[in-house]
Formats: structure tokens, C-alpha cells, sequence
């Protein structure tokens, strides 16, 4: 008699454990879209963007390399 469980007690067992498969998706979608962003900020060319103001041309450059110059100067 003492391993029969009432259904109270089976249903918060699948409650607690849906749960937690529910985090664990959670948290494992989020670190793939995570990777998934790194790996396309690392693949995308180093874009530069010309502003053509009157007579000269101005070229602004990503933050990165705006460090690097800043270094070389």
C-alpha cells in the first residue's frame, strides 16, 4: 500500500518536471541565438560608409576600427 501514490502527487511530478525541460529549452534556444549572433557579427564583412558632404567625401568607420586608429594616430 505504501507504493501506490495518489494523483495529486503523479500530477506535480509531471508539473515539476515539465517545467524544468521547459527552462532547460529556454535557456539552451537562447544560448544557440546567442552563438548563432556572434558567429554572423564575425562573418559579416567590415562595412565602411561614405557621407558625400559638398566638396569632400568622409568616410565613417565602425567602432572597432575607430579604436584602432585612435591607437595608430
Amino acid at each position: 500500500m505504501g507504493r501506490e501514490k495518489s494523483p495529486g502527487l503523479k500530477i506535480l511530478w509531471v508539473w515539476t518536471l515539465g517545467t524544468a525541460a521547459i527552462l532547460v529549452a529556454s535557456v539552451v534556444r537562447t544560448r544557440m541565438h546567442d552563438m548563432e549572433s556572434m558567429m554572423n557579427q564575425e562573418q559579416a564583412p567590415k562595412q565602411t560608409h561614405h557621407i558625400t558632404t559638398g566638396h569632400s567625401d568622409v568616410t565613417v568607420l565602425p567602432e572597432s576600427d575607430r579604436e584602432i586608429a585612435k591607437e595608430l594616430k
